[in-house]
């Protein structure tokens, strides 16, 4: 039987096809090497229910750890509970001002070409944070935000509302392995303005949840634990701060801390629509990534200039060598 390796690499022959399989073999190449894989996440990809892939990816131990915005950490949560309310907008591309705003008052937030249902969504799951929140300011607790989420989903309270199966959630592969979460700029999400309105009126104090230095710390802990037994990899969807949040703590580490036997990334590969310049994207490409101490010269390293929302399930497919239906 044809392997979907096989079947990539026969159909994927030049140009980003052709990369895609470059970078999809490099990362086998880096795990059969023993290595371990940091995958960054921007964009809308939860909402894209990336979960459909990466929650396997996770819990055959493909991933070891996720830097993530916190709209991606919720958003998969927002998915479990409210799918079905979710509304698919058909003509995306040719709605008027006068047409979004009628989605704003129906309480959908739309994300290209579907729309998150406020109450069905949101206010499911903020109330039941809130009261972690509150439980956490009681004991005299502090947390990270995703150790919160990583409570909400293991206490089982929102399962009554899961409108998916959870094995498609990656936040819940995530949590059942307890994965490592970095989530830097929480507070640009809708859980944290919501968080950031209770601290505003009185109902929590702001110190019950952890800020973006905590989470660099934590980074700092982890790589330095995992990059003594094994190489350590990264794969970027997107730009942003999920992706230069993690991969700063190499040049952190060998430059602010002076710890210069630090490994570098071993691995590098970045999905992006994006084009580098000065108004765009604004990260550096793997070789501008050797001057700033994240990439060494041999590291393998590649951009793959397209959609995320079918590339990354791709290569996802060729590393676990299965269509994952």
């Amino acid at each position: 039987m044809t392997t979907t390796r096989e079947i990539l690499k026969h159909h994927f022959r030049h140009f980003n096809a052709r990369t895609l399989v470059d970078a999809a073999q490099a990362w086998v190449e880096h795990a059969d090497r023993g290595g371990k894989m940091v995958l960054a996440m921007a964009g809308a990809m939860s909402t894209a229910e990336l979960g459909v892939s990466l929650a396997k990816m996770i819990r055959e131990e493909k991933v070891h750890a996720i830097s993530c915005t916190g709209a991606n950490l919720e958003e998969d949560i927002f998915n479990l509970v409210a799918h079905e309310e979710y509304v698919r907008i058909e003509n995306w591309r040719n709605l008027s001002p006068a047409d979004e705003a009628a989605l704003r008052d129906r309480g959908l937030s739309r994300v290209t070409d579907t729309c998150i249902p406020e109450e069905a969504a949101m206010r499911r799951v903020e109330n039941k944070l809130l009261a972690l929140w509150k439980e956490a300011a009681a004991r005299g607790e502090q947390k990270l935000p995703h150790e919160y989420v990583y409570e909400l989903v293991r206490s089982g309270s929102l399962e009554e509302s899961y409108q998916i199966d959870p094995a498609r959630s990656w936040v819940v592969a995530a949590a059942e392995k307890n994965l490592p979460l970095f989530v830097p700029g929480w507070e640009d999400s809708t859980l944290g303005n919501f968080f950031a309105s209770q601290v505003h009126q009185g109902e929590v104090p702001s110190s019950v949840v952890a800020s973006g230095i905590a989470y660099m710390q934590r980074l700092i802990d982890w790589y330095r634990e995992t990059s003594r037994s094994h190489p350590v990899g990264f794969f970027q969807i997107g730009g942003g701060i999920a992706g230069d949040f993690a991969l700063c703590v190499v040049p952190l580490l060998k430059l602010d801390l002076g710890l210069k036997d630090t490994p570098f990334w071993a691995y590098y590969c970045q999905i992006s629509d994006s084009t580098t310049s000065y108004g765009s994207y604004s990260g550096c490409t793997p070789n501008e990534k050797i001057t700033w101490s994240k990439l060494d010269v041999n590291t393998p390293g590649f951009i793959i200039e397209s959609d995320a929302t079918i590339v990354a399930p791709l290569v996802f497919c060729y590393v676990l060598d299965s269509w994952l239906v």
